[in-house]
């Protein structure tokens, strides 16, 4: 089984929060960290639906 696919898409959810914490919710602490714990969830569903066999 490859790895590829999960490495992927870690680095893509590594990317989109880095990117959301700098463009929307620099200095609001508690938001950030509720679109951060939603972002992780919405891409651990996908990893679970999609990406494991």
């Amino acid at each position: 089984m490859s790895k590829l696919p999960l490495i992927l898409t870690a680095l893509a959810m590594v990317a989109l929060i880095v990117g959301v914490d700098v463009l929307f919710f620099r200095d609001h602490f508690w938001p950030r960290l509720m679109v951060n714990v939603g972002i992780v969830l919405v891409f651990g569903a996908f990893t679970l639906r999609f990406l494991r066999h």
